[in-house]
């Protein structure tokens, strides 16, 4: 059954909805006539015929819509990036950067668009925790089985010895739906605000602009200090709650039913250790399909398609 009410609201199908009503307008009254005079049926045939061809033509432009927009809402072209350092101090945060160049120079290459949404930098400018917005088309849908723990192993500059330190860093990719799938109670939610070390001018460590919100149920802490305004900040930091909020959901429904289904690419939970850098062997291993790829230098700049299109490939 067309609900023709949703595709008057929805702008994408409004116009089709319009000619698909004036299609039916025109059936009833051809009806009609031929309840009132059945001599007309020969001609009312014909034009019966080339209404359902137009009426036919429309449905299909409405379910292609309808099919793309289903598609985005599964894989969205908005996500959050957010990495965090992990076991090994210093060089778990250095690390954690060059996660954050790999994937921001991936995303800069396909002209797609990408804002720092908060940072917390180390004494050597590595990041305890980065947080992005990355907005493009199928970013979703390429980045979604880089969540897990990555650990790279290599001879520290600060190492005297020689010896080879393993450190950890956890990557989450979060997507930004359109249609929230959490409900967030306003009283659950803890809000702090504090001066930013934002964007320059009169504006830095004057105004308190930067947002801090906890989520007190589940323990999440979302901090947003991008913009120069605190709305603005609070809007970007209230949306990223969100994404964690149904990917909280989505990790539990998944859990739930682990047993009866198991991806060949993982469970796409954060704590999951999914990938190896060793740099002395110069080599990336991910651990969840068995597979290896060489020259980390040229992937730690960006150029990880061959990854990403071989768990894309195990997946399909």
């Amino acid at each position: 059954m067309i609900d023709i009410k949703s595709l008057k609201e929805n702008h994408k199908t409004s116009f089709l909805a319009a000619n698909l009503e004036d299609i039916e307008r025109q059936e009833k009254e051809l009806n009609d006539m031929l309840e009132s005079d059945p001599s007309m049926a020969n001609l009312a045939s014909e034009e019966m015929s080339n209404l359902k061809m137009q009426k036919d033509a429309v449905l299909k432009q409405i379910d292609d819509i309808l099919n793309k927009e289903k598609e985005e809402e599964r894989f969205p072209n908005e996500i959050v990036l957010e990495i965090r350092a992990g076991a090994g101090g210093e060089e778990a945060a250095i690390f954690a950067a060059n996660l954050a160049a790999m994937y921001t120079s991936y995303a800069e290459a396909k002209g797609f668009d990408v804002s720092k949404v908060h940072e917390s930098e180390s004494d050597l400018g590595g990041y305890k925790e980065v947080v992005y917005e990355i907005h493009g088309k199928d970013i979703y849908r390429s980045l979604r089985f880089e969540t897990g723990v990555h650990r790279i192993q290599r001879v520290p500059a600060t190492e005297k010895m020689g010896r080879v330190h393993t450190s950890t860093a956890s990557v989450a990719i979060l997507p930004l739906r359109k249609k929230i799938n959490a409900e967030i109670n306003p009283a659950d939610i803890e809000i702090e605000f504090s001066r930013s070390g934002g964007a320059g001018g009169q504006n830095v460590n004057k105004v308190e602009t930067a947002v801090r919100l906890i989520h007190k149920p589940t323990g999440i802490d979302v901090r947003c200090t991008s913009e120069r305004s605190q709305l603005k900040n609070r809007e970007k930091a209230m949306s990223i709650l969100s994404a964690k909020l149904s990917a909280l959901k989505e990790e539990e429904e998944r859990k739930k039913y682990a047993d009866n289904r198991k991806s060949q690419v993982g469970t796409g939970d954060r704590s999951e250790k999914i990938r190896t850098y060793n740099i002395l062997q110069d080599r990336v291993t991910d651990h969840r399909i068995k597979e290896s790829w060489h020259n980390i230098e040229a992937i730690f700049r960006g150029e990880i398609d061959p990854i990403i299109e071989k768990l894309q490939e195990v997946s399909s």
